[in-house]
C-alpha cells in the first residue's frame, strides 16, 4: 500500500469514496423496448453542415441523429444588447461556460414599427445572430412571440398594435392577420438556419410566452393552432413547443423548457429587492441557491433545461415593460456588463457535466421517493441509468449549517459532506472513461477522453475534502502533480482524497493497473473551477486550466492555437491530442513543457490586466428647453386630436375627444398637449385624468406659468405587477389668468410603457397620456394639439426618442452644435419645472486588444425629484430616477461606446420645481476589464 506524505486514514477516518464519470458503454440492466434508444455518446456539437439531421425526442430526451442529448440552455437578448459585435462575445462566454444551447426571444415590436414593415438590419439582424450562434456551435431555441412577456413594452407586442381592432392573443382575424404577417416574417429568417436543413443551428421553436393556453378559453386555444399552423406551412420542421408541452404529447419529463434558475426581474424603487436592486436579487439567487434548483430540475429527470436568463442585458430607450427600469441584469450569470457572476459556477459545472457524462441522460427513479440520511438533515433522491448502471444522488441540506454524514444504500462509503442550505450531486458505479468509479463524495463537473488520456474533474466548496475510490482489480500507479492529494490501495480499490481550495488546482495521475489508458483527476473548488474550460475540436477534445475565458481553440500541426481572456496573473496548462508540442494565447507563442500531470504547462505566468484610467466628465454645457409650456409657440404642424373613438380599453369621455396619445401615432415616450380655451372667466381650477405606466408623471402650464405635476406613485409589494396607473392632476387655476381671451393650457405627459396582457384582455391598449380634461366653475371647449416622438429612426427603431423639443430638434445626437450653450460645473442645484439638457464629450484610449466594460453613475441627494434621459452618442442607454431608483449605474455597451476615440454624452433632466434639481456627481465606472475579447464594429449613431 502506498501512501502520500499525509496518512490516507488521517483524512478520511474510515474508507475513501468512489464515483464514475464520462462515457455509457455498459449493458442495459433492465428490459428495454426495441425502440428505446440506449445511453451512448452525445451527438457532436452542432454547426451549419449543409446536412440534414433527424431531431426527435422521447420519454427521456431530445434525440438528435438517433443520440440522445441533454439540453442546457441559457436566455439571451440579443435585443437588449444593440452592438451585434458583442453578441459573439456573449455567445463565447456561455459555451465556454458549459451551455449547449441559447432560448433567443424575438420581439415583434422591435423590428416592426408599423403595420406590414418587419426590419431585420442593424441591431435587429436576427440572420446575423443566428450566424454567429451556429459558428460558436451553440442550438437554438427560436422564441419569436407573437406575444413574449419578457418584461417588454405590451409584452413584446408592437405599439401600433393599440390602435388596430382585434382582440389580441385570440382568433380574432384581424389580429391573426398581423400576427401572422409577423411570424411568417421571422420565419423566413429561422428557415434558412433549421439544424435539420444543415443551414444553422435552430433546434426548438417555442411559440407565444411559453405557457399553456387557458383550457377554458376556445378563442385563445384557436388562436394558438393557427399560429402553430402557420409556422409548419412556413416550413419550420423542427419541434415546435406551444406551451401545451411536446407535440404527440410525450416528450421529455416536465415536458418543455423547464425554467429552474436565472434570477429574477426588478421593479422600480425595488420593493422586491429591498431598494439595493440587481445586487440583492444576485445575492438571493447565488450559486447556492441555483445548485439547489438546477439539481432540483436534475432529479425530476429533466433533460431540457432552460437555466433562466444567460444575459439579460439593458432595457434601452423605451423597451422596458412598466414593472422593470433599464437594467435587465436579472441576477444571470452573465451581469450587464458582460462578466461572469458569482452564480455562473453552478451553471457551469453542471453544463459541463451534463454534456461529457451521457449517463445523465436516460435516467430512472432508484426507491419510491426522497430519502432522509441517517441524521435527518440531508434529502437524497436517487437516480440510475438502466443502461450502464451509473448512479446518481441528489443531496440537500435544507438546514442552517454544514453537515456531514453517512449515505446509506448509496454504496458511498464515507461521510458526504453538504454546505448550510447547499445542495450535491454525487455517483456511483460511473465509468470514468477507461475505468470505472466506484463512488465520490465531489461533484462530478467533467470527464473527457484526449491524446489517449481520461481526464475527469471533481468540484465541490472550498474547505470540503473530496473523496473518491477507484474499482481496481489490479494496483495502479499514482503520481500527484501537487502536495494536497493522498492516496492508498486497498482490496481491490484505490482510494483518492483531496482537500479542495488549496493552492487552486490538485492533479492526481492513476496510470496502469486494470487499464493502459492513464487518468488524470483534477480537484477543484468553485473558484478554481471558474478557470477550467474544455473544448471539442476536430483533432480531440482538450482541457485547459488558467485563463478567465477560453474562447476558441484549434489545432494545426504540433501546435494548439488557444485564443480567451486574461484578468489576473495566470499561467495556461493543457490537456489535449497526442502531439501537441506547441502553444500559442491569443497569437502568441507561449513556451511551455510537459507536467506531472501529462498536460503541457506554460513556463512562468501572463501578467494581470493593467489598471484602467477612465476620463473625468467636465466640460458640461447647458440649455433649458420645453418651449412648448410658452402660449406663443407655434404648434400649427402638431396632430389636432380631433377622434371621437378609439379601440383602447380605455373609455373615451362623454363627447370626447380622444386624447390617448397611441390613437395618434406616439407610442413610446414624451407626450406633449397644448389646449386653446377662448374665455377663463370663473374658472377655479382644472383636473388633468391621464394614464401611464409605472412611475409616469404629468406636467402643466397655462400661459407658460407652471401649474405643478403629479407623479405616479412608486409601486410596493403589492402593486409591482399593475401595467397602468391612473390618477387626476388637479391643479388651480390663478386668479390673474381667469380672464376673458385665448389662453393655452400645456401639458406634458411622461406615459412610461405599455402593459402586458393575457389572451383576450387587451391591456397593452390602455390608453397612455391624458384621458380627459375636466374645469370647475364652468365648461370650457377645448383645442387640443399633441406632438411626440418623431418617425422611427432606421438606425435605432422605435424605441430611442421621445417627443421632448430637444429630441426632435436633435440635441441628443454627437454631431449637434452645442457651442452656444452655456458652461456649467456638476453637481448642480437647480429649481425648474421642465428639461434642462447637459451635454459633454469624453475621448478613451483603450489600450488595443483590452476589453472595458465601462457604465455611467449617478449620484445625488435622494430626496432631490428629477430624473434623466441618458444618450450616449445618440443612444437612448437608460432612464434614471433620483428619488426612486434603485439603479444608479447605466452599462455603455462598446460599440455604441466609442473605447478608443471621441464619445459625446447628453442628459435630458426632467425635474418637478418642487426641489432642487441635479445632476449631481456623475462619473465614468468601469464594469470589468479583460485581455482578449471580440473585435468590436462601432454602431451609427442615430441619424445616419
Amino acid at each position: 500500500m502506498e501512501l502520500s506524505r499525509r496518512t490516507f486514514t488521517a483524512l478520511t477516518g474510515t474508507a475513501a469514496l468512489g464515483l464514475a464519470l464520462a462515457g455509457s458503454g455498459g449493458a442495459a440492466t433492465g428490459p428495454r423496448g426495441p425502440r428505446v434508444v440506449p445511453t451512448g455518446p452525445p451527438p457532436p456539437l452542432p454547426q451549419a453542415d449543409g446536412r440534414r439531421h433527424r431531431v426527435t425526442y422521447d420519454r427521456h430526451s431530445l434525440l438528435v441523429d438517433g443520440r440522445r442529448l441533454v439540453l442546457w440552455s441559457a436566455e439571451v437578448h440579443p435585443f437588449r444588447l444593440p452592438s451585434p459585435s458583442l453578441w459573439r462575445d456573449v455567445l463565447q462566454k456561455l459555451r465556454a461556460h458549459g451551455f449547449t444551447a441559447v432560448d433567443v426571444p424575438v420581439p415583434w415590436n422591435v423590428h416592426s414599427p408599423a403595420p406590414g414593415v418587419h426590419d431585420f438590419t442593424g441591431v435587429r439582424d436576427l440572420n446575423r445572430f443566428l450566424t454567429v450562434a451556429a459558428e460558436e456551435r451553440l442550438y437554438v431555441v427560436l422564441r419569436p412571440g407573437p406575444y413574449l412577456g419578457a418584461d417588454l413594452d405590451a409584452g413584446g407586442l408592437p405599439g401600433w398594435l393599440t390602435t388596430v381592432p382585434g382582440a389580441a392573443r385570440t382568433d380574432d382575424p384581424e389580429y391573426l392577420r398581423h400576427a401572422e404577417a409577423w411570424l411568417a416574417a421571422v420565419n423566413a429568417v429561422a428557415v434558412r438556419h433549421l439544424y435539420t436543413a444543415g443551414g444553422g443551428t435552430v433546434l426548438l421553436y417555442r411559440l407565444e410566452d411559453g405557457r399553456p393556453a387557458p383550457a377554458g378559453d376556445p378563442a385563445a386555444r384557436a388562436h394558438r393552432a393557427r399560429l402553430h399552423a402557420r409556422v409548419r406551412a412556413d416550413l419550420i420542421d423542427v419541434p415546435v413547443l406551444d406551451g401545451e408541452g411536446w407535440p404527440g404529447g410525450e416528450g421529455p419529463p416536465t415536458a418543455g423548457l423547464t425554467a429552474v434558475a436565472g434570477g429574477a426581474a426588478d421593479a422600480w424603487g425595488g420593493p422586491l429587492s429591498g431598494g439595493e436592486g440587481y445586487a440583492r436579487v444576485r445575492a438571493a439567487h447565488d450559486a447556492r441557491h441555483e445548485r439547489r434548483r438546477h439539481l432540483t430540475a436534475l432529479a425530476d429527470r429533466v433533460t431540457v433545461h432552460h437555466t433562466g436568463i444567460g444575459f439579460g442585458g439593458t432595457s434601452w430607450g423605451w423597451l422596458p415593460g412598466p414593472d422593470v427600469y433599464t437594467s435587465y441584469d436579472h441576477g444571470a450569470v452573465l451581469d450587464e456588463g458582460r462578466q461572469a457572476a458569482p452564480n455562473m459556477a453552478a451553471a457551469q459545472q453542471l453544463g459541463h457535466l451534463v454534456r461529457t457524462v451521457p449517463d445523465l441522460a436516460r435516467l430512472e427513479p432508484d426507491g419510491d421517493g426522497p430519502e432522509r440520511a441517517a441524521d435527518g438533515r440531508l434529502t437524497v433522491r436517487r437516480l440510475t441509468n438502466p443502461d450502464t448502471g451509473a448512479r446518481f444522488f441528489v443531496v440537500h441540506n435544507d438546514s442552517g449549517e454544514e453537515v456531514r454524514a453517512p449515505l446509506p444504500g448509496t454504496g458511498i462509503e464515507v461521510p458526504v459532506t453538504v454546505a448550510a442550505g447547499d445542495a450535491k450531486l454525487v455517483a456511483s458505479d460511473l465509468r470514468l472513461g477507461h475505468r470505472r468509479l466506484a463512488y465520490t463524495t465531489a461533484q462530478p463537473m467533467l470527464c473527457v477522453s484526449t491524446g489517449r488520456q481520461d481526464v475527469a474533474v471533481f468540484v465541490g466548496r472550498k474547505g470540503e475534502t473530496a473523496q473518491l475510490a477507484l474499482d481496481c482489480e489490479k494496483q495502479p500507479g499514482a503520481d500527484r502533480a501537487d502536495t494536497e492529494p493522498a492516496w492508498a490501495y486497498d482490496q481491490g480499490r484505490l482510494n483518492v482524497v483531496s482537500p479542495l481550495g488549496v493552492g487552486g488546482l490538485s492533479r492526481v495521475l492513476v496510470k496502469d493497473g486494470d487499464s493502459e489508458t492513464p487518468l488524470v483527476l483534477l480537484f477543484a473548488d468553485d473558484e478554481t473551477a471558474l478557470r477550467l474550460w474544455t473544448y471539442e475540436t476536430p483533432a480531440g477534445p482538450l482541457v485547459v486550466y488558467g485563463p478567465a475565458v477560453l474562447r476558441s481553440a484549434e489545432v494545426r500541426g504540433s501546435t494548439i492555437h488557444l485564443t480567451g481572456d486574461v484578468t489576473v496573473e495566470t499561467g495556461v496548462e493543457v490537456w489535449g491530442p497526442r502531439g501537441i508540442a506547441e502553444v500559442t494565447w491569443n497569437g502568441e507563442p507561449v513556451p511551455t513543457y510537459v507536467g506531472r500531470a501529462r498536460s503541457r504547462v506554460m513556463e512562468g505566468l501572463m501578467p494581470a490586466v493593467r489598471a484602467v484610467a477612465l476620463p473625468a466628465l467636465d466640460g458640461w454645457r447647458c440649455r433649458t428647453e420645453n418651449p412648448e409650456s410658452d402660449p406663443d409657440f407655434d404648434d400649427s404642424a402638431w396632430t389636432v386630436a380631433d377622434r371621437t373613438t378609439s379601440h383602447s380599453t380605455t373609455p373615451v369621455p362623454e363627447g370626447g375627444p380622444v386624447l390617448f396619445a397611441d390613437d395618434y401615432g406616439y407610442h413610446h415616450g414624451d407626450v406633449w398637449y397644448r389646449g386653446r380655451l377662448e374665455d377663463l372667466s370663473g374658472i377655479r381650477s382644472v383636473a388633468l385624468s391621464y394614464s401611464t405606466g409605472t412611475e409616469g408623471l404629468l406636467m402643466a402650464w397655462l400661459d407658460g406659468r407652471p401649474l405643478g405635476t403629479h407623479r405616479m406613485p412608486a409601486p410596493d409589494e403589492d402593486t409591482v405587477a399593475r401595467g397602468t396607473w391612473t390618477a387626476t392632476a388637479r391643479f388651480t387655476v390663478p386668479g390673474a389668468v381667469r380672464t376673458p381671451g385665448e389662453h393655452v393650457l400645456s401639458v406634458l405627459v411622461r406615459p412610461m410603457q405599455h402593459a402586458g396582457t393575457e389572451p383576450g384582455e387587451d391591456a397593452h391598449k390602455a390608453a397612455r397620456g391624458l384621458v380627459a380634461v375636466e374645469f370647475a366653475g364652468g365648461d370650457r371647449g377645448v383645442e387640443w394639439r399633441v406632438r411626440g416622438a418623431t418617425e422611427p429612426e432606421r438606425v435605432t427603431g422605435p424605441f430611442n426618442n421621445g417627443g421632448l423639443y430637444g429630441e426632435r430638434r436633435g440635441w441628443h445626437l454627437p454631431d449637434h452644435d452645442d457651442r452656444g450653450w452655456r458652461v456649467v460645473e456638476f453637481p448642480r442645484e437647480q429649481r425648474r419645472q421642465g428639461v434642462t439638457w447637459y451635454r459633454t464629450r469624453f475621448r478613451l484610449g483603450l489600450e488595443p486588444g483590452l476589453d472595458a466594460s465601462v457604465g455611467l453613475t449617478l449620484e445625488d441627494d435622494p430626496e432631490r425629484a428629477y430624473r434623466v434621459q441618458i444618450f450616449l452618442n445618440g443612444w437612448n442607454v437608460g432612464q434614471y430616477v433620483n428619488d426612486v431608483g434603485p439603479q444608479h449605474t447605466f452599462a455603455l455597451p462598446n460599440g455604441i461606446l466609442r473605447t478608443r476615440g471621441a464619445n459625446t454624452l447628453a442628459l435630458a433632466v426632467l425635474s418637478d420645481g418642487t426641489t432642487p434639481a441635479g445632476p449631481g456627481k456623475v462619473t465614468l465606472t468601469l464594469l470589468g476589464a479583460a485581455r482578449g475579447g471580440v473585435p468590436v464594429e462601432p454602431v451609427d449613431p442615430p441619424g445616419r
